[in-house]
């Protein structure tokens, strides 16, 4: 890659101006109250593709919200290239915790990141990710030096599971063919040490609704004879470990896929302390299943987890209620073997049979997706440890995520091709929470790397051809 330094430098101040207006636009799913700043970003996303100097640039209605497409073919016969990324974010909420405001985004540095930090939600996850693809490929065409077909799905709803895109690819297959699938929203083990995320767990997700009297009632005079849906919900969601941190729910290991020695000590060598773990979280003591350490229990075991908890009183002051409803969010994070679908049936059947009679219990499944590998001796995971390994002083570590990209594993069906998931983030980046943040190191070195893999995929593809 000719002067690829060189461009990056040149140009490195309008690549973060150009983030920051991106991350200025509050573009959250969650909220349909945010629906037409979602529509917005899609517009602003395929601007920047078309100044890039991308082809083809369209904005296709899903029944929710639209996917921005854009490609550049050069030549039918090479390999091509699908770019997936999203540009929905998280709530910002709590928005108390945030140093500064969400939505107004701020460089500082600090110690992990000295160069400077772009504070804002969706800076790591996924715009400052997915945008490092866009300027990558602007240098590219600039200097004449795309060796292969690139293709772009910038989608607006992976942070609410992606529920319109399965019915959406399926039928836009052929517009989406490629060979291989390059995704960045996920990370690496340091700036130092890359790594190569060779897996991403799958996920059941659902809420709890709990109701006990068909109103609020006086907690003096009600409470101790009328069953209180928050403590009945505790005490159900408390049955669903046992004291070794196990989840409880019959069958749920079942089709787990269970790590040799061999894989586990693999594992084990990637660089971790448990000491620097604890304190960069505040935390006395690490917590979890049983005979497993962090890394495996954070990547490679399923999981449950309640996301939120709510119910009756929750203003300021006092209100001596017995609420007539409480509610919880709980996700599953699964692992190769396991289905969403049965997974979830499991849950529904097993919390409701711990229900006494004094409350009734709805289960409302959300969204899921199954586990995803990608196999170390793929051509696209050759090219990507090349990549890293040309821009990085370390060769890459492939390391397994414990996170989910529920889309991931349905690409692999309906394209037949392995996705390749090239992160630059970091664990401490603070996804989904206050104060998320993106190193710009880690901006201006994936765009560094990620014409390297475009050189290597296609030069190894047409080796194996």
């Amino acid at each position: 890659m000719k002067n690829i330094n060189q461009y990056i430098s040149k140009h490195k101040e309008r690549f973060l101006n150009e983030l920051i207006e991106l991350l200025k636009i509050p573009s959250i799913s969650a909220d349909s109250n945010y629906r037409p700043q979602v529509l917005q970003t899609a517009n602003h996303v395929s601007n920047a593709l078309a100044e890039a100097g991308c082809e083809n640039i369209q904005i296709l209605q899903t029944k929710g919200n639209p996917v921005v497409y854009a490609d550049k073919v050069i030549d039918p016969n090479l390999p091509t290239v699908l770019v997936y990324g999203h540009y929905d974010v998280q709530p910002a909420d709590p928005i108390e915790l945030w140093d500064t405001p969400a939505f107004e985004p701020t460089i500082k540095k600090t110690k992990i990141h000295p160069e400077g930090a772009i504070f804002a939600r969706g800076a790591c996850d996924d715009k400052g990710q997915m945008f490092m693809h866009i300027k990558a490929i602007e240098f590219l065409i600039a200097t004449n030096q795309l060796p292969c077909n690139v293709k772009f799905m910038i989608e607006g709803e992976e942070e609410i599971g992606s529920p319109s895109l399965a019915p959406f690819i399926k039928e836009h297959a052929e517009l989406f063919k490629n060979d291989v699938i390059l995704i960045s929203d996920t990370g690496m083990i340091s700036n130092d040490q890359p790594s190569i995320t060779t897996g991403l767990r799958g996920l059941s997700y659902v809420e709890i609704e709990v109701t006990g009297p068909n109103r609020d009632l006086h907690s003096g005079f009600y409470g101790g004879a009328v069953a209180n849906p928050i403590n009945i919900l505790s005490q159900m969601i408390a049955k669903l470990h046992d004291e070794n941190n196990h989840i409880t729910i019959p069958g749920f290991y079942d089709d787990v896929y269970e790590l040799s020695e061999e894989e586990r000590a693999e594992m084990a060598k990637a660089p971790f302390e448990q000491k620097d773990y604890n304190k960069a979280l505040n935390i006395e003591e690490e917590w979890g299943e049983k005979s497993y350490s962090t890394i495996e229990r954070s990547t490679v075991r399923p999981t449950l987890d309640v996301n939120g908890i709510w119910g009756g009183y929750i203003g300021e002051g006092a209100k001596t209620v017995l609420p007539s409803k409480a509610f919880a969010k709980i996700s599953m994070r699964l692992v190769p073997g396991q289905d969403p679908d049965k997974i979830t049936q499991l849950f529904t059947d097993y919390f409701m049979s711990l229900a006494p009679k004094s409350v009734k219990v709805v289960v409302k499944p959300h969204h899921g997706g199954k586990a995803y590998r990608t196999p170390l001796e793929s051509t696209g995971y050759q090219a990507a440890y090349k990549a890293y390994a040309e821009t990085f002083t370390n060769a890459p570590i492939p390391q397994p995520s414990g996170g989910s990209i529920p889309i991931v594993s349905l690409f692999s069906d309906v394209f037949n091709s392995h996705t390749i998931l090239m992160g630059f983030g970091l664990n401490s980046d603070a996804i989904h929470s206050p104060n998320e943040h993106y190193g710009l190191f880690n901006f201006y070195k994936g765009i560094e790397t990620i014409p390297y893999f475009y050189q290597y995929f296609t030069q190894i593809h047409q080796q194996n051809a």
